[in-house]
Formats: structure tokens, sequence, C-alpha cells
């Protein structure tokens, strides 16, 4: 199986290295797209060596960035967004695509499976428009296109406790595997 991985920035994307790596270790295929902000956190060297590709970083990085991003959306069997954000999700509920992520995520075939693993602190996930854009995602092909991995509760990486932490790896990849096996 193919996996795009989306990586979003936050504190939570280095525990998107295990997810790669598992994938390896089952024998998927994993080609990275980190966002901007990813790179403040996780090298994108780090995610080369894991998945064996290239990573992509940004919409105008190569010479014909017309081509890429399309290239990008046809490659995956599925795409995962790990760890998702809040202004990923917001992004890809509104139908937006200003940089490399958003624009694969909507040049993507309709039957490609998109894996949602939120992370963030307890008062975005809780606040009512992040809510709505979740609903709005959740509804899309009667929720078959978007699935998601719900955050866990612990102490977060800013020291509150709640809801927000990313879902441990291991149910991160049953859901991308399993996406893969039942496509939307």
């Amino acid at each position: 199986m193919r996996v795009l991985i989306g990586v979003c920035g936050g504190i939570a994307a280095y525990k998107t290295c295990e997810v790669v790596r598992r994938l390896r270790d089952g024998s998927h295929e994993v080609q990275v797209v980190m966002t901007a902000a990813a790179t403040q956190f996780v090298t994108p060297m780090t995610f080369e060596v894991l998945s064996g590709r290239p990573v992509a970083t940004a919409l105008f990085a190569t010479g014909d960035p017309s081509i890429e991003h399309i290239r990008l959306a046809r490659w995956p069997d599925v795409i995962a967004l790990v760890p998702a954000t809040a202004h990923t999700i917001g992004r890809i509920a509104g139908g937006l695509a200003d940089d490399l992520l958003s624009t694969v995520v909507m040049a993507s075939r309709a039957d490609v499976p998109v894996v949602i693993a939120p992370a963030m602190n307890t008062a975005m996930w809780e606040n009512p428009l992040v809510r709505r854009n979740l609903t709005l995602l959740e509804q899309v092909d009667g929720g078959r296109r978007y699935r998601f991995v719900a955050p866990a509760e612990k102490t977060l990486a800013c020291g509150e406790a709640g809801i927000g932490a990313l879902a441990e790896e291991p149910r991160i990849v049953a859901a991308i595997v399993e996406a893969g096996a039942h496509p939307a």
C-alpha cells in the first residue's frame, strides 16, 4: 500500500517518525509531505531516512510546481495527516489549497481515504469552530472519505491535562491500514 503522510506543525510531529517506521516495517511505501511549521519540530532529513524517499515541503520547491502537487495527489492509496493541527483541519474543511499539503489533499481522488489524527491543546480541540470543521469533514461521503483517530486524554506538552494528545502510534497505523483495505 502507498501511504502519503502529511505532517503538520505541532509538537506531536516527532511521534510521526514512529508511524512512518511502523508502516515501512509493514512493507508499505511511504511518502512524507511536511508543512513549513512541521519542519520546525522535525527535520525533513529524518523523514527522508525513515521513508526512503525525498520529503516534499513546499508548493513551489520544484521547477514545475503545477505538476508536483498533482503527482503527489495521484500517488497514494491512503493519505494520513499525522499530527493534524486545527489550522490544517480548518483548511481542508474550508476547501482551501494554499500550501503543498492542503493542495495535495484537495487534488486527491475522491476514493482515496484521508485519515486524520488530530493533536492540539484541549481548548483548541473543544473550540466550537474546530468541532464544526471536524463535523463538516465527517459528513463528506457519509464518513467514508475522512476518517478520524481521536486524540487521547493526558498531560499535554503545554503542561495542561485534557483531551488533545496524539493517539498512540499503533492505533494510527491500524487506522491507516484499515483505510487502505476499505477505500472511500
